[in-house]
């Protein structure tokens, strides 16, 4: 059955502060499947096409300087309302507005230094643009997890 993708990243500081396990914990938790992981060095230009509709944006270039700064930990999760609620799940961008028990609400306390990026729900595109930068289709795997029947009617 396909379920919906959606692109996520542990960003530079979430990367040096050790969090790439607790964030894959955390949504392998809720039931999402990883169908794809790479950890990377973004360049500027995949930082430049990835931040591309905040061109014109006077925080560009902090973006695109922090995005290339160090590794991150690009992923691609699947599942039914998988944008939606990884989106909810990563709490409020401005960690000083995110939730208690939210990624950005328990670990971030900076807008700039968010922790985590995860695709638009609100822009239908955003998952295949993000998804198509990061990834060939040939490094998606398709497979179904065990626990599937117990999670989804």
């Amino acid at each position: 059955m396909a379920r919906e993708r959606t692109f996520v990243m542990v960003k530079p500081d979430g990367v040096q502060r050790g969090l790439i396990g607790e964030i894959v914990s955390r949504l392998e938790d809720r039931g999402f499947t990883m169908v794809a992981g790479k950890f990377m060095q973004i360049d500027d230009e995949l930082a430049r096409e990835h931040y591309a509709e905040h061109v014109d944006k006077p925080f560009f270039d902090d973006l695109t300087s922090f995005i290339t700064a160090g590794p991150v930990f690009a992923m691609v999760w699947e599942g039914d309302d998988v944008t939606r609620q990884v989106r909810q799940m990563m709490g409020a961008t401005d960690p000083a507005e995110a939730a208690p028990g939210t990624i950005r609400g328990d670990f971030a306390v900076d807008l700039g230094r968010n922790v985590i990026h995860g695709s638009d729900n609100e822009d239908p595109g955003a998952n295949e643009r993000e998804i198509e930068l990061f990834f060939d289709s040939s490094e998606l795997i398709e497979y179904e997890r065990i626990d599937d029947s117990w999670l989804y009617e």
